[in-house]
């Protein structure tokens, strides 16, 4: 009997202790908050990003056109040179016993040249007389014609001869800096079938290009005039302005990526930017300033009807195009025309003055574990909390 009346004791506690919990709500009060952006003023802007490398916009290789011995060079890296100044010789040894040949030929045909006009003379007029056959008298001519094409050939075997010793002295084609250097003295150069590479140089260092590398998914968004940053490993806090200058219309398949070479300028007064380093690009595609803006999630917002307190209600509208202002205990729609937008910004073009708070947002918190109740795309980045006056309780 004794432990009849305990269990009958026990049980009467916690049904007066269930009655409470029922009586009193059965849980924690839940409490919406709402999270809130407004319509204002902000630069949109869409970029992409690539890798490539500075090299002067002008550049040219020097080489030779005849074999010989490099027998002096007159610069080296970095030597700055102007147009026409000599800056390596070849031997000229052979040279000048070509030329010299050449002359001595030109000077034997135009012995025989003298000689076979004054024997043709000589036979037109014993022909005019009729002393000496039409035979002899065309062999003269003949004979006369071949020395005139012989002193012909000889006078071009001269000049080419001289136009030779004078490749032997290699002049700077434009003024610039010597990039590269490929010979040394006493080494011999063979331009056989392919042109010897003897020095390259740059036109002007401080006038640079980038040669950057699109992918074929961005290239479509790349067009002349846009602004381009960019920075270099070897000045990694520095960053560099430039504009893209061309669009190369040639693809290049490597490991069957497609890219396209986008030439950008670079602009290099104060010599930082080296031939060859490595810049990595970013493209401005699109660049709005001081566009009327709200965030595209605002644009997805919808009033939730299971959570409208006592007294709420919903002023909705047709349009496709709409945001939400919390105005009191109503909960309206505007319809908006949007314009550009980069999938963070949205340009608003009219239905709503700037200033105006819209609904980005909101929250269900049961006063242990708030939770997030609107669908968000996991790559947009989520607000902050109100620490900074960015979410709205009401």
């Amino acid at each position: 009997m004794k432990n009849k009346k305990i269990l009958w004791a026990v049980g009467a506690l916690v049904l007066i202790v269930l009655v409470i919990w029922l009586l009193s709500g059965g849980k924690k009060e839940e409490k919406v908050t709402f999270d809130t952006a407004k319509v204002e003023k902000k630069d949109i802007h869409t970029s992409i990003t690539a890798t490539g490398t500075i090299e002067p916009v002008t550049s040219v290789t020097v080489g030779t056109q005849v074999s010989g011995i490099v027998s002096k060079l007159f610069v080296d890296y970095n030597s700055v040179v102007k147009k026409g100044q000599v800056i390596a010789e070849l031997d000229k040894t052979n040279l000048i016993s070509e030329l010299n040949t050449a002359k001595a030929n030109l000077s034997s045909a135009q012995s025989t040249l003298n000689y076979e006009t004054t024997n043709f003379q000589r036979y037109q007029t014993l022909y005019d007389k009729g002393l000496v056959s039409a035979n002899d008298y065309e062999n003269a001519r003949l004979s006369y014609d071949k020395a005139r094409q012989q002193v012909a050939t000889s006078r071009e075997s001269v000049q080419k001869a001289q136009t030779n010793l004078g490749y032997a002295t290699i002049t700077s084609p434009i003024d610039g800096v010597v990039l590269s250097k490929s010979v040394e003295e006493g080494q011999t150069v063979a331009a056989s079938f392919n042109t010897p590479e003897l020095f390259t140089i740059a036109k002007d260092l401080t006038d640079m290009r980038v040669i950057a590398d699109i992918d074929e998914a961005d290239i479509g968004g790349v067009k002349e005039g846009q602004r381009v940053t960019f920075t270099v490993d070897a000045f990694p806090d520095d960053h560099f302005e430039g504009a893209v200058t061309q669009v190369r219309q040639q693809a290049t398949t490597e490991s069957n990526v497609v890219t396209y070479q986008v030439v950008i300028s670079a602009p290099n007064k104060d010599l930082k930017l080296k031939p060859g380093l490595t810049a990595n690009v970013t493209i401005y595609t699109l660049e709005l300033k001081d566009a009327l803006a709200i965030p595209a999630k605002a644009l997805r917002f919808m009033p939730n009807e299971a959570l409208l307190k006592e007294g709420q209600t919903i002023e909705d509208t047709e349009a496709s195009q709409k945001v939400w202002t919390l105005e009191g205990n109503i909960f309206k729609a505007h319809a908006v025309e949007t314009g550009t937008t980069n999938g963070i910004l949205t340009e608003i073009k009219s239905g709503i003055s700037e200033g105006t708070e819209v609904l980005v947002d909101f929250n269900i918190n049961d006063g242990d574990n708030p939770q997030q109740e609107q669908a968000s795309n996991p790559f947009m980045p989520r607000p902050r909390n109100n620490k900074n006056g960015n979410q709205q309780k009401k």
